[in-house]
């Protein structure tokens, strides 16, 4: 039996948007030199960590010690109060019959978090959810995504892959798995649907509507990771 495996953030609910204004709103005081709304572009989909990490290098300024705690904890608030499901991830999710797992670069509180409270824990029942902190090396890095496969019993080449990142997308090629580009989250640009093709996705889903008819095409061809 083949597994469908989801992203959480930007794939099951539109949180991107809500969490890059919170990055923007701290990372513009903490570094005042950078372009925010640029840089952060191509970090999406990274843990809050590497984000801060990666733009912390590119300032003449530091953060504060405990910024990733702080920033985590500002966009949880936000999330609590904001957080919706991706329009039709609920139907999708109910509707395509294939085992599932959720797989996501958020730490498990959040990822609960957010399922629980736009109703999709109830879609999922019982999924399996692998999260950052199980490992060293989180997305873009494959490790995350080997782990899950290892968990479900599954060779990476029976397992289709729902992310709308360029980090979710790397890690899951590089594991071997066949992945589908989303690009129906609120904070996506013109330019995600190029991005994700150039680092390996296989189809490009604009809506979770269309879900079921990629699953199927890629059932019906025996389609396999290249």
């Amino acid at each position: 039996m083949r597994t469908l495996i989801f992203d959480c953030d930007g794939v099951l609910v539109d949180s991107e948007a809500l969490a890059e204004g919170t990055l923007v709103e701290y990372l513009s005081r903490w570094l005042p030199d950078l372009n925010i709304d640029q840089e952060l572009g191509q970090a999406l989909g990274m843990t809050t960590a590497a984000i801060l990490a990666h733009l912390e290098a590119l300032s003449a300024h530091t953060l504060p010690s405990d910024a990733t705690e702080q920033v985590d904890t500002a966009i949880e608030a936000r999330l609590a109060q904001e957080l919706k499901a991706i329009d039709g991830a609920d139907k999708a999710i109910r509707g395509i019959t294939l085992e599932k797992a959720v797989v996501s670069n958020s730490r498990r509180s959040r990822v609960l978090a957010s399922l629980a409270s736009t109703g999709l824990a109830d879609a999922f029942g019982e999924v399996p959810i692998f999260t950052a902190d199980q490992v060293a090396h989180p997305k873009p890095d494959p490790a995350l995504y080997r782990l899950a496969a290892s968990h479900l019993g599954q060779v990476p080449r029976d397992c289709l892959v729902v992310e709308d990142s360029v980090a979710g997308v790397t890690a899951a090629r590089a594991a071997g798995m066949c992945v589908i580009g989303f690009i129906g989250a609120s904070h996506v640009d013109v330019d995600q649907a190029a991005r994700l093709t150039q680092v390996g996705a296989w189809r490009i889903l604009e809506h979770m509507h269309g879900l079921e008819a990629l699953v199927d095409e890629w059932q019906a061809n025996g389609h396999l990771s290249t």
